[in-house]
């Protein structure tokens, strides 16, 4: 599978990767290294736990991160989820509402990781 094939297979812009890392052996070498990220287990026990700050830490990190892959699907998800819980911005989402949300970025992050995984067993 190449840099291209995994993007397209996960829903990720390889043009925004390709943007910012400019070579394929460097998107794969850092794509890789998402697997390692703790940004999203944060998110999700925060989450959990009711923890609006932790949620916001945990989705502005990933974010960045997120965006700085290409893995554009995944930033915006995760912005949705920093602005709700921003500091100093009212909320405008209920608790629910939040949580599908959550469920929504987990099931994108899980095809991400998935793909990721199968990239990497191929290198």
């Amino acid at each position: 599978m190449t840099v291209q094939e995994l993007y397209e297979s996960i829903g990720g812009s390889y043009d925004s990767a390709k943007r910012i890392l400019q070579m394929d052996k460097l998107i794969g070498k850092f794509v890789v290294k998402f697997l390692d990220d703790k940004s999203f287990g944060n998110l999700l026990a925060a989450a959990e736990a009711g923890d609006g700050a932790g949620i916001f830490e945990g989705a502005h990190a990933m974010k960045g991160v997120c965006a700085n892959l290409g893995l554009d699907n995944l930033s915006q998800a995760a912005s949705v989820l920093a602005e709700e819980f921003r500091p100093g911005s009212p909320r405008s989402m209920d608790d629910d509402a939040v949580q599908e949300k959550v469920s929504e970025l987990k099931q994108m992050y899980d095809r991400a990781i998935d793909g990721i995984r199968e990239f990497s067993s191929g290198q």
